[in-house]
Order: structure tokens, then C-alpha cells, then sequence
């Protein structure tokens, strides 16, 4: 099981290095203390036998297409509330969006398992049509509240075999990757920060329009004293993926601390002109030339 109170101890690490950006770097201290306290004893780990996993696999279906998560609703709403209360200031638009949420959450309408991706329509069509919520506010949400019950209920399933998943989804929750790594090996590895996954994944091959074509990929490098850490973009649809050469820098930490710490990389890659799938800071700035509302 993972350890978050190592975990936030890194993070508070972290924050130590990034002192300049301590402040806005606080939105995600909560988060992380929530996971350190979440417990409910309710949630079981998945009993699946590696053959059971490996079938899905081989099919491209991530498990959580398949497995039943019994998760009660009032077990997320600690971890929910404080994130809400952060995304409620960024524009009034944004406060009725969840306070709409809110309302379908208490009502029964919504439950945890409509901010998994593997929802399927009905989750989307109350998230996105009844609701009105923001495809960037449901990603803090669902980061925010399921990252343990889904650590847990995941653990007996890591044994990923070597190349039985080649996509770049996530081969347990079904979420788009927010990190990759660069390992001692050369290989590229992505992380899921939704459920905690971690899996090889062809450096060449964009892990969202999964095009194949070595042109389509640039590599920013930083430099300086951010040298090890790039940003991987695609020119065909325009998504990027943070990431950090461990070859060069062999102290870097979990993925989720160096991609919550470096939200700098993003307002530089969104300054280029692409797009990130998975939730970060960038995403509650105002808009280049507006004011915040």
C-alpha cells in the first residue's frame, strides 16, 4: 500500500527547493494531506488472477472497465471539500459549476464512480450536460478524491506483464498519463497520478493521438538548473507530457511531487501552444491578456 505520509514528506521537501513558488504550490499541500488521512476500511483490493488481468490487457481494455468499485460517496467528500473550496474562487462560473455538483453529489445523482474515466456516457452526461461541470474542474475532482480508494483497490493488479499494454492510457483506471519518466535504461515510463500506475511505453509514440510519426514529437529541454526535466509535445494534436531524464537527474522524486512542483514547465508549454490532458495549476490562470475573475 502506498505510504502518503512519506509521500507528503516529500512534497514538503519539495516546497523547500521551490520556494519561490511556495504559495501557489499550496493548492496541492491539501490534497495530499487528505490522501495521508483518507482510510475506509471498506474498500478491498481487487481479486484478480493474473490471467483474468492479462486478458483485458491483450484486448486494450484497462481494468476498471470491468471491476466494481463499491465506494461510498461520503467516504470522498473530506477529500472533495477542500479542493472544491480552492476551485470555487477562480471565476463565478466555475463556483456554479460545482455548486451544481454539489447538488447532483447530496441529491444521489453523482456518485464517485461517475469521475472514473471509464465511466462510460451516463457518468460524462450528468458531469458534463446536467451538471455543467468543466472538463478541467471534474479532473481536480476525480485526482483530488480517488486517488487512495483506487490505490488500494488496484494493488493486487500492478504486475503489469512486459508488452502486454502498448497504449497510452492507463492499463488499470482506464486515465491519460500526467508524467514521464526517462529511466537508467533509456526506457520511457508514464505515470497515472489518478490511480497511481506506472508502465513502458515507446518513447517515439504520443501517449494521446498515439501517432507514430517521429516528426510529430519535439523535446523542450530545460536547462540550467531545471537541466534533466523536459516537456514532450506532439505537433499532430497538440497534447504535452512533463518529464525528467532520471540518467541525469537521479534524485528526482515521485512523479506526482516533480509535476505538482513545476508548474512553471506548464505555462511554458501552454505558451507554445499545446494542450495538457491531466489537471495542473496552469489551468485555473486567466486566460494570456485577461484578468482574474
Amino acid at each position: 500500500m502506498p505510504d502518503y505520509t512519506a509521500l507528503l514528506a516529500e512534497w514538503e521537501a519539495a516546497l523547500e527547493r521551490r520556494r519561490e513558488l511556495g504559495q501557489a504550490l499550496d493548492f496541492w499541500t491539501a490534497v495530499l494531506e487528505g490522501w495521508r488521512s483518507w482510510d475506509d476500511g471498506a474498500v478491498e483490493p481487487l481479486v484478480w488472477r493474473p490471467e483474468e488481468c492479462l486478458s483485458r490487457w491483450t484486448r486494450g481494455v484497462p481494468l476498471m472497465a470491468d471491476a466494481v468499485l463499491e465506494l461510498e460517496p461520503a467516504s470522498l467528500e473530506d477529500l472533495l471539500g477542500p479542493i472544491m473550496e480552492r476551485l470555487a474562487v477562480g471565476s463565478p462560473g466555475d463556483a456554479e459549476a460545482l455548486r451544481r455538483f454539489a447538488e447532483a453529489w447530496d441529491g444521489g445523482r453523482l456518485g464517485p464512480t461517475a469521475l472514473l474515466p471509464t465511466s462510460g456516457k451516463d457518468g460524462v452526461a450528468v458531469l458534463q450536460e446536467e451538471v455543467g461541470l468543466p472538463a478541467h474542474l471534474a479532473g481536480f475532482l476525480s485526482h483530488a478524491g480517488l486517488r487512495p480508494a483506487l490505490e488500494r483497490f488496484l494493488s493486487g493488479t500492478r504486475g503489469l506483464p512486459e508488452g502486454a499494454w502498448d497504449r497510452g492510457s492507463c492499463p488499470w483506471c482506464g486515465g491519460l498519463p500526467a508524467w514521464g519518466d526517462v529511466g537508467e535504461d533509456g526506457r520511457r515510463r508514464l505515470s497515472c497520478h489518478l490511480c497511481g500506475g506506472a508502465w513502458t511505453a515507446p518513447r517515439l509514440r504520443c501517449p494521446f493521438c498515439e501517432t507514430w510519426q517521429s516528426g510529430d514529437m519535439v523535446r523542450l529541454v530545460a536547462e540550467g538548473a531545471e537541466e534533466g526535466y523536459f516537456v514532450e509535445a506532439c505537433r499532430s494534436c497538440r497534447g504535452y507530457l512533463k518529464g525528467v531524464d532520471r540518467r541525469q537527474r537521479w534524485n528526482a522524486g515521485a512523479p506526482v511531487v516533480e509535476d505538482w512542483a513545476s508548474p512553471h514547465l506548464d505555462v511554458y508549454a501552454t505558451r507554445q501552444g499545446y494542450w495538457r490532458a491531466t489537471p495542473s495549476l496552469v489551468h485555473l490562470l486567466p486566460p494570456e491578456g485577461g484578468s482574474a475573475a
